[in-house]
């Protein structure tokens, strides 16, 4: 056997992925995608179908986890118990209800269930954040959506004593006869089987998300239908049955979120410093998520300037967030969008343009709630076996990023190695010690200092910034510049340190007069 070459051996750096089929400024004219629902061979709209799709997965269990804790219900019943105790009668659920004297047989089409509501909202204002991100925050096509790192403060609110609330604690139920089968289907067509072509279009690598899902929901449909959940727990039937979901029947045709629906807000300095902490949790994940989706979609690292543009544009959308009442904020961050960001990875699709599409496809189908409930009514194993899958692709593209350093070095080994079993570990601990205490570890009398620091090491990215930030400023950091990566780094920190930057980053509408880059 031949000896190999050293071009043979050897992987060279390469600061932009190969192999995407549409880059970020790879866009298809909008008449172009106009006729793609004619045309089979412009499969832009159902890429952003694909981001819709995805996007519902968060949309859909937080309202799913947080209402029921808020004691939202459907107020159907709710009005009838008050009708009842009004009228002086027994609480008895049994009684019946033509005794009371009021027109109740139009009520389900007067109010609606207050997941549903929440779901639209924040369906309609993601799709708002996301086209004001595309636009004039890091263009990047990514999606911002509703944010895990929110939870923390938002249940330590909901169980404040000085408030009034409804518990019905609501943990994941379990099925795995259909998250299996959405996990190897899901494989099977994004990885082995993405040679097939029909009309030159790897169809089954570009739609695999779409295929699979729509498989896979019709397969939970009939388990549904022929009984399997018949005598299975209630938790269980909620997550795993298509017809239990209670968002198709309690959804409204039309309805337009507007600000302030839930009522005036009200302010708590203890609590605004808890959500500061969920803040600067999503500020870290965000900046690591635009990072890895400049890399998918084939773009240069974002020089500081416009991450600091997109940062300032999703605080923007965590007021929106707020001025609508959608329960959490919003972040560039897996959870509605790391996944997303993945998906830029899986579909080898990274346009900017299919973003917006998708943006515009959350406001629409948030305004026609049927159409948007039936979606919503996908089972949640069908999305957590699509995260897994997601979630390692961009765990990998961050990983990707040590190509740049020496990681021969025991140093670099040693920081890369604490950094990442910590970021695993730590969270995992408060997470656990959460579950079984009800509490954080982090619990004084001062309920904002615990929100605090719970919500900090709740989050495995923030947890292991924080230590590999410590560490390699202060690990050998004076004579390891090189090891370090930091000369690659030293280009893309400015808008100027690399010509490809105006191409990806220039504001439209000629902003960059107002808004010159630095």
């Amino acid at each position: 056997m031949a000896t190999p070459k050293p071009e043979e051996i050897s992987h060279p750096p390469m600061d932009q992925l190969q192999g995407l089929e549409y880059c970020i400024d790879s866009n298809p004219s909008w008449g172009m995608v106009t006729f793609s629902l004619i045309l089979p061979q412009l499969h832009f709209q159902l890429h952003s179908k694909i981001h819709y799709i995805l996007a519902l997965g968060t949309a859909v269990m937080i309202p799913s986890f947080l209402v029921p804790l808020m004691g939202g219900t459907d107020r159907r019943k709710l009005l009838i118990l008050k009708v009842k105790y009004l009228r002086g009668l027994s609480f008895n659920l049994h009684c019946p209800i033509q005794r009371i004297d009021i027109d109740i047989s139009n009520i389900d089409t007067m109010i609606q269930d207050d997941k549903v509501r929440v779901v639209q909202t924040l369906l309609f204002v993601e799709g708002i954040n996301t086209l004001l991100q595309t636009l004039f925050g890091t263009r990047l096509p990514t999606v911002i959506g509703g944010s895990y790192a929110f939870m923390v403060p938002i249940i330590s609110i909901i169980h404040d004593s000085s408030l009034t609330t409804i518990e019905d604690p609501h943990l994941v139920g379990h099925c795995v006869e259909i998250g299996i089968p959405m996990l190897i289907l899901f494989v099977a067509f994004s990885q082995y089987l993405k040679n097939f072509h029909t009309r030159e279009l790897p169809i089954l690598e570009r739609f695999a998300l779409l295929i699979s899902t729509t498989v896979i929901w019709a397969y939970a449909h009939l388990l549904t239908a022929s009984g399997a959940y018949k005598h299975r727990p209630d938790l269980t039937q909620h997550n795993c049955r298509t017809d239990r979901a209670n968002l198709i029947s309690s959804a409204p045709w039309i309805k337009i979120p507007y600000p302030l629906e839930w009522g005036a807000p009200t302010f708590d300095a203890g609590h605004a410093f808890g959500m500061m902490a969920a803040v600067l949790v999503s500020l870290i994940e965000s900046t690591g998520a635009y990072k890895a989706a400049s890399r998918l979609a084939s773009a240069t690292p974002p020089p500081a300037h416009v991450l600091s543009r997109g940062i300032g544009w999703q605080g923007i959308g965590i007021l929106l967030n707020g001025l609508f009442g959608t329960l959490t904020g919003s972040s560039e961050t897996i959870i509605l969008d790391r996944e997303n960001v993945g998906l830029l990875g899986s579909t080898r699709v990274g346009s900017r343009r299919v973003i917006q599409i998708s943006a515009g496809f959350m406001i629409f189908f948030s305004m026609l709630g049927k159409f948007g409930a039936l979606f919503a009514s996908i089972p949640f194993p069908i999305f957590a076996a699509v995260y897994c899958v997601l979630f390692g692709l961009v765990a990998s593209v961050g990983l990707s990023f040590l190509q740049f350093t020496n990681m021969n070095s025991m140093r670099n080994l040693f920081i890369t190695g604490v950094a990442l079993f910590l970021g695993f570990s730590v969270p995992e601990y408060f997470r656990e010690y959460s579950s079984k205490a009800l509490h954080g570890p982090t619990h004084t009398r001062a309920g904002w200092f615990d929100d605090f620091l719970n919500t900090i090491f709740f989050s495995s990215p923030t947890v292991a910034l924080i230590v590999a930030v410590f560490l390699d400023n202060t690990l050998d950091y004076k004579d390891s510049a090189k090891d370090r990566g930091m000369p690659w780094w030293a280009k893309f920190r400015t808008f100027n340190g690399d010509g490809r930057n105006e191409e990806f980053y220039t504001l439209p509408f000629n902003l960059n007069r107002f808004f010159p880059p630095r």
